[in-house]
């Protein structure tokens, strides 16, 4: 996918879901899944779950520091959330608020995948994640994946049990590494031409 010289594309997810054996992190695992298929390309997965995440106006921590590193670094970004009570995890939500004023996000693009036990999916956390994202300055690509009925979706172990809602996963990094080489790859290609 990578036709740009020798940049890798460097994507980077932000696993909304601390919950031992979750299904975020199991979706996540077919996402770098096909990252990993695709050649220039590389994943890194952000688990929050042992990382210290200050509540806001308490400082920035050291993690939450090597995390804007990693987010500033990165090309474009997956934003990965579970449903609960109608809207995205206060996970994801204090994973954004650790990514500074102005945010990490900002100008980077960004898919959205959203996974849900219930029978209509993640469609309300993703519009509300849609929105936060956006206001941060993401470019937040069309085309959310919602996954309903997640339970049905995986085993316990992360063995995939319905191969087509599985398709959909694997599919989350494509737009965002076809936006990155249409968009990003070229100026960055220009950038190195001028400073020559």
């Amino acid at each position: 996918m990578n036709d740009h010289g020798n940049h890798t594309i460097q994507l980077v997810a932000l696993q909304g879901s601390v919950r031992p054996g979750n299904y975020t992190a199991k979706a996540l695992a077919l996402v770098a899944e096909a990252v990993g298929q695709q050649p220039g390309a590389a994943l890194e997965i952000i688990d929050p779950t042992n990382l210290h995440l200050p509540l806001p106006g308490q400082g920035a921590s050291d993690d939450a520091r090597r995390m804007q590193e990693i987010v500033a670094a990165a090309d474009g970004v997956i934003l990965a959330t579970p449903e609960y009570h109608g809207s995205f995890s206060s996970v994801m939500k204090l994973v954004i608020d650790n990514l500074g004023f102005p945010s990490k996000l900002k100008g980077k693009p960004v898919a959205l995948l959203g996974v849900a036990a219930g029978r209509i999916g993640a469609i309300k956390a993703l519009e509300h994640l849609r929105s936060v994202a956006s206001h941060v300055g993401a470019l937040v690509l069309p085309g959310p994946v919602s996954v309903a009925r997640v339970r049905t979706v995986f085993d316990k172990d992360g063995r995939v049990l319905d191969e087509d809602t599985a398709a959909l996963i694997r599919g989350v990094p494509g737009k965002l590494l076809e936006y990155v080489n249409r968009h990003v790859c070229p100026r960055l290609e220009l950038e190195a031409m001028v400073r020559k």
